[in-house]
């Protein structure tokens, strides 16, 4: 990592770069507040010294606000640690300091910028993929529940939006993975676990995995008609039926996906030609599907 160290204690500020490029980081070594704010270098960690004599440090605060910010501290107070932890750093560590613990916090945050960026990752994709699928206005639903639907991604967009409501972790379990009951077992009781693919399931498995599944705080999912009162149940149904690779459609059913979801992208000319018919056609099955083309 590229580290930038604001430290006017030159001996100490020398000290810490050596030890941390012996740990194979780059160091840069500034004594001044106005020296490091003319670097426009990307720093991955800013270790910024809290007793910058006469010199005002919340500046370097607000310009490496997206960094990894570390205080390096004499004494511990309000102007010291409190406000500037407020204005926006991480962390602090207090001077003298072993090097081990140094690096224990620099990895430490280097690993939850990581993992923040994979949750923003995850959640643009899960929005992307799953956004514009409507939902129930109410997800008031008890737990354990069944989702009936026509369509896998209407019941995952339910399931994340309940969790998301709720406040509570979602782990995915899907039941074509023979480990999912044994990993129900392993989660703490304020994790809801998501298992769909009931349908995947043998009759004497489907009867085994309800029964377990009682109490406990599950989402399961089928593309099959379920009829159990043993289950609280909700159907969902997709106004088009969506085309999904782990589905086989009916021809009719396959025209009225493309006609309904690329009519938009092409031209009636080119839209007729890439499904084989007519425009003539391409019209007949808007009619018989209840299919409106926008101008």
């Amino acid at each position: 990592m590229k580290i930038l160290i604001v430290e006017d204690e030159i001996y100490l500020a020398q000290s810490i770069a050596g030890k941390l490029i012996d740990f194979g980081h780059e160091c840069d070594i500034f004594a001044t507040v106005n020296d490091a704010l003319d670097q426009q270098t990307h720093y991955d960690v800013v270790l910024l010294s809290t007793n910058l004599s006469g010199q005002d440090f919340y500046p370097v605060i607000k310009k490496f606000s997206e960094n990894i910010i570390l205080l390096m501290v004499s004494y511990i107070s309000n102007d010291t640690v409190t406000d500037p932890l407020k204005a926006g750093a991480h962390d602090y560590i207090q001077k003298p300091f072993m090097i081990e613990e140094l690096i224990r916090k620099i990895q430490h945050y280097h690993r939850y910028k990581q993992l923040q960026k994979q949750c923003e990752l995850y959640e643009s994709y899960l929005n992307h993929q799953l956004g514009n699928i409507q939902l129930p206005e109410s997800l008031n639903y008890p737990l354990p529940l069944m989702v009936q639907t026509n369509y896998q991604k209407q019941a995952d967009a339910f399931a994340f939006a309940l969790a998301k409501e709720l406040d509570r972790p979602l782990r995915y379990l899907p039941l074509s993975q023979s480990s999912s009951l044994q990993k129900l077992e392993q989660l703490d009781s304020d994790t809801i676990a998501y298992m769909p693919e009931f349908q995947t399931l043998k009759k004497s498995e489907k009867e085994a995995f309800l029964a377990a599944i009682q109490g406990k705080s599950v989402i399961t999912s089928t593309t099959e008609n379920f009829d159990n009162d043993a289950l609280h149940t909700i159907e969902l149904v997709s106004e088009h039926k969506i085309f999904d690779r782990t589905e086989i459609l009916t021809i009719d059913d396959y025209v009225k996906f493309i006609i309904h979801n690329y009519q938009s992208k092409f031209p009636d000319t080119e839209l007729s030609k890439k499904l084989g018919i007519s425009r003539k056609s391409l019209w007949e099955k808007r009619k018989k599907y209840g299919i409106f083309k926008k101008k």
